[in-house]
Order: structure tokens, then sequence, then C-alpha cells
């Protein structure tokens, strides 16, 4: 296989499309529930940063909607890349019976490990935000006018935590997928 230009068996792209958007379809709920959460944290995360990097979809809604909102549009492409890598690996090779429950197990992987990690990430936020000295975030304080600064890094930890855990989840759901096809050879 030729990782640049992958041959992909006709057959199995309507499958691999499928999964794309069923990642997309997981993710983009958990982006809107995780800004939620988020944004009782700090809702300056938000009014002072997030909402402008997403202006071009600001509908005048409540900022909890447009939070809910920025997290959707955060996370679905996320989940439609991971969707399509995971049909790639080898979802898309496994028999009817075994796809189902390897597709459900690979998701959850990846999700569960996003979650503890956005969790890992706000408590060493939380951490980092106890420190007496905050002059490397001074810049950004002064930058983006913001006024509880110590909720602010605990997001911006939460945030970053979370992106990092999607990316090892992924790669743990990879791994596990690559280790279900030897024991479903006999389905085929």
């Amino acid at each position: 296989m030729n990782i640049l230009y992958p041959r992909i068996p006709v057959n199995r792209l309507a499958f691999m499309v499928r999964m794309a958007f069923l990642g997309a379809v997981v993710a983009g709920p958990y982006g809107a529930v995780h800004d939620q959460i988020s944004y009782a944290i700090s809702p300056e995360y938000f009014t002072k940063l997030k909402f402008r990097q997403f202006s071009y979809a600001d509908f005048g809604w409540p900022p909890r909607l447009f939070a809910a909102e920025v997290g959707f549009l955060a996370t679905w492409w996320v989940g439609l890349l991971a969707g399509w890598l995971l049909a790639r690996a080898g979802l898309a090779e496994l028999p009817l019976p075994a796809w189902r429950k390897a597709a459900v197990k690979a998701f959850g992987i990846v999700l569960v490990v996003a979650a503890l990690s956005g969790f890992i990430g706000a408590l060493l936020g939380f951490a980092a935000s106890r420190n007496s000295d905050l002059s490397g975030w001074s810049d950004m304080q002064q930058t983006l006018d913001i006024a509880d600064l110590r909720a602010f890094i605990i997001v911006a930890y939460l945030h970053a935590a979370g992106y990092l855990g999607a990316l090892i989840g992924l790669v743990s759901a990879i791994v596990y997928v690559r280790r279900c096809l030897p024991r479903t050879r006999s389905y085929k």
C-alpha cells in the first residue's frame, strides 16, 4: 500500500464513508457537551477567545448555546478523521458479525481516553493555576483582558489534553482494530 496514494477497494469505500460520518456524529455531540463543562469552569475562555475564533458561526444565540455550537464545530472533523482512519485500519475488513462490536468498542476507546485525558488536563491546569507565578500567561491575560486567569488556565489545559487524549485514543483504537483482524479471519 502506498501511503500517499493508497488503494481503496471500491466495495469498501461506502463503508469507509459511513464510518467517517459515524465518527463525526459521535464526536460533534461529545464536543458540545465538553464545551458546556468548559464554559461552566471559565466563561471567559469562550467570550474572550473561542467566540472570536468561531465568530463566523455566531448566529446571535445565547452564550451557552453558542459554546455548544463551538464544541460541535471544533470536534466533528476529528471524529470524521478518526472514523475514516479506523475504517482504513481494518474495520472495513471485518465481517458483519464482528465489525459492529469492534466499531462500538473502537469509538468507545477514543471517547473514554479523550475524556479521561481532558479530566487529567483539568487537574493539571488546576495545579498550574495555583502556582504563585503566572507570569507566563501575562501576555495572554493582557491581550484578552482576562479577569479570572486561574479558571482560564484550567480550561486551556483541559482542551489541550482533550485533543491529545483523542489522538492517543485513536492510536489505541487502531491497535485494537488491528488485533481484531486475525481473530476474525475464519468468518470470511
